[in-house]
């Protein structure tokens, strides 16, 4: 399962030295007063922006720098390694002890989620700090943690914030240099690039709140932490827990709903017992302690509901590493390894798993679902603080993955890895993980026919929100990508970890990014909000680009790239970008930075910061011109303050070869 995303080739003729400042919680100080009226967006647009895309689970989501605060709005900043480039909207109110922020809340609620950070302890391994949750009829006191946040350092990553280079030989951005080949050796600053901030935490308040009514969350005087930053608080109105009569039930089997005692042996009675009879197996509300794997095939299990039904664990280091390289294991439920035949018939509902990973080790199973599930269904999950919320292993097919949401990852949301076939991801919500918030990794065998619809990403602290590595006939549609941090962006289409080659189909339809466009540490440059990256051969299926929206790109809103080593070996063609819109980038609309072509049609910019086209191609800069063509289908309007963003060259492939142009912050996305 490993991943190796260190890259010491530059993308470019000349990498520039820079020198980086770190300082995590920057941002300007701003008296905040309350707002006219209760403030709910999505990944902190208004709602009617990106009407129609991403996933709808009930909660009403409000951005903490919009509700009333007598605390200190922190940003907005796109800076790698601080708070509020972290946070939804990349802003967030940071509040000391006394201090508090108000929401007016917009529809009736029991429920919150509160999304935070907390400083780390001085050596690493997290603080805990109370939080006060304060409404009408409700006083209740939330034990904040930064436990699972907090990272430090290069890939895979440290806990440990004073550690010295993991990788003195990768090229660092900081210093320009690679540490082992340079005299005299560069001082890096510890913590060398913290990051990881957040976490949250779901409430049950015990009634109902009514539209109109505030929830304040405030700190105590007394408390560990010297601050909390408060991004977010999702509201919504949860059900009455799910019952079901006629199943094995997990109690009769000695489950223990207070979670003093371990209850996998019970779990795995039950299934036995469900699969005889062909019944479900019935988890009620409670808190279940499992700290193994719970092994699944041809059976239902059903929670009462995620907010009721708990199931979680502690990692447990074993005594020998396992045949598959794990040294931990942990709360998860995996299907059989494709190699023993995988499972299938397998259906997974409305239940909640937390694990207590905290440490990103590749070769660990510690994942909140695993194996091979094929002819299944996943829906109505809740997945926090595991490694990977889900981890496909193919060849398996069929597989349905439904209302669920998956946050506080250390690697990745959902991955459909190796042969994974006409399956589906759609309606979930994946937030704050570690590497990319769902994938398509066709490693040694393509994954096939499979579709990432109505979903939404918010701020992936590494690499993508969505990213697809090789593959036939796949499809990304009606997806909302906020926020993604460093080393990756919105959507990646790459060839690159050993995928196999882009065949028949790639569709990419109807998708919104926000805030995307991201800094690519290793090359010193900033990537699209969609890029294309030819790695370790050509781009070159049929790929379609259509109806998607590129708002508020930090960078570039489109990226082709060739990595520079390989520049005269692979090229990206193909590509085809129709009735496309662009509202706002930090420079160009387009850049291609390989040879190649893609056609345009239709694509509208506005805002646009820089020319609208850096035509670089693979940087030969030859008399008869770039050895990328942009081609021009018609349609294509607006633009910036360099003029139109697709302007009248003589030559579709004119050398406009700009390798860091400045950036220009875009205005916030309005109504087109």
């Amino acid at each position: 399962m490993t991943r190796n995303i260190a890259r010491t080739a530059i993308a470019s003729a000349a990498a520039l030295a820079v020198t980086i400042t770190i300082v995590a919680g920057t941002g300007a100080a701003v008296a905040q007063t309350p707002p006219p009226a209760p403030a709910a967006t999505r990944a902190a647009l208004d709602p009617a922006l990106v009407a129609g895309r991403g996933a709808d689970l009930g909660f009403v989501e409000q951005e903490a720098e919009k509700a009333a605060t007598n605390g200190t709005v922190i940003g907005p900043d796109r800076t790698a390694y601080t708070l509020p480039a972290e946070a939804s909207g990349r802003s967030a109110v940071k509040l000391t002890a006394g201090q508090y922020v108000e929401f007016t809340l917009p529809k009736a609620t029991n429920a919150i989620t509160v999304r935070y950070s907390i400083p780390d302890s001085a050596t690493g391994g997290g603080i805990t700090s109370p939080l006060r949750v304060t409404a009408h009829g409700v006083s209740k006191t939330m034990t904040l943690t930064s436990q699972y946040s907090w990272l430090y350092n290069q890939y895979p990553f440290s806990n440990d914030p004073g550690a010295g280079l993991l990788h003195p030989d990768w090229w660092i951005t900081e210093c320009g240099c690679v540490p082992s080949q340079t005299t005299p050796a560069p001082v890096i600053t510890t913590p060398f690039r913290p990051m990881h901030f957040y976490d949250e935490q779901r409430l049950l308040l015990g009634k109902t709140l009514k539209a109109g009514d505030t929830v304040r969350l405030a700190v105590p005087a007394t408390g560990a932490a010297a601050w909390t930053v408060i991004d977010l608080l999702d509201s919504q109105l949860v059900g009455l827990p799910k019952v079901d009569h006629v199943a094995a039930n997990v109690l009769l089997f000695g489950a223990d709903p207070s979670g003093k005692r371990d209850s996998a042996p019970a779990f795995d009675k039950a299934i036995a017992a469900a699969k005889k009879l062909h019944i479900t197996v019935y988890v009620p509300p409670g808190t279940y302690q499992v700290n193994r794997h719970i092994i699944v095939d041809d059976v239902t299990i059903e929670g009462a509901g995620s907010w009721y039904t708990i199931i979680t664990g502690k990692q447990v280091t074993l005594s020998t590493p396992a045949p598959d390289g794990s040294v931990h294991t942990g709360v998860g439920f995996y299907g059989k390894d494709a190699s023993a035949g995988g499972s299938t018939n397998v259906h997974l509902s409305g239940f909640s798993i937390i694990g207590d990973v905290r440490e990103r080790i590749d070769t660990d199973q510690v994942n909140g679902i695993g194996g091979a599930l094929s002819d299944s269904t996943i829906d109505g999950l809740y997945i926090d603080h595991t490694k990977v919320g889900m981890w496909f292993d193919g060849p398996m097919t069929n597989l349905k993955i439904t209302n669920s949401v998956i946050v506080d990852q250390i690697a990745d949301g959902i991955n459909f890895h190796t042969g994974v076939t006409d399956s589906s991801v759609s309606n979930t919500f994946v937030r704050n993980t570690g590497d990319d918030g769902l994938a398509m990794w066709s490693e040694k065998t393509a994954d096939a026919r499979n579709t990432f619809d109505h979903n939404t990403v918010q701020t992936p602290t590494l690499a993508n929100g969505i990213a697809i590595y090789g593959g036939e006939d796949n499809t990304v549609s009606n997806n909302l990508v906020a926020d993604p941090l460093r080393e990756g962006s919105g959507i990646q289409v790459g060839s690159r970890f050993g995928a196999v080659a882009f065949t028949g189909h790639l569709w990419i339809t109807d998708n919104t990014t926000v805030r995307a466009g991201t800094y690519e540490l290793n090359w010193n440059i900033g990537l699209g909000a969609i890029w294309f990256y030819a790695l370790e051969r050509n781009i070159d299926a049929d790929i379609q680009v259509v109806g998607d929206s590129f708002l508020d790109n930090t960078y570039n809103a489109i990226m082709l790239v060739t990595d520079f080593p390989v520049k005269d070996q692979f090229s990206i063609t193909n590509v085809h970008f129709k009735d496309v819109r662009v509202d706002g980038t930090g420079t160009s609309v387009l850049s291609a930075r390989s040879a190649g072509s893609a056609s345009f049609e239709n694509v509208d910019a506005r805002n646009v910061g820089a020319v609208g086209i850096n035509n670089c191609g693979s940087f030969h800069f030859t008399p008869a011109g770039s050895e990328f063509s942009a081609i021009d289908l018609g349609g294509n309007d607006g633009g910036g303050t360099t003029g139109p963003w697709f302007a009248p060259w003589e030559l579709p492939n004119t050398i406009t070869c700009d390798d860091r142009p400045p950036v220009v912050a875009p205005p916030a996305p309005s109504t087109w």
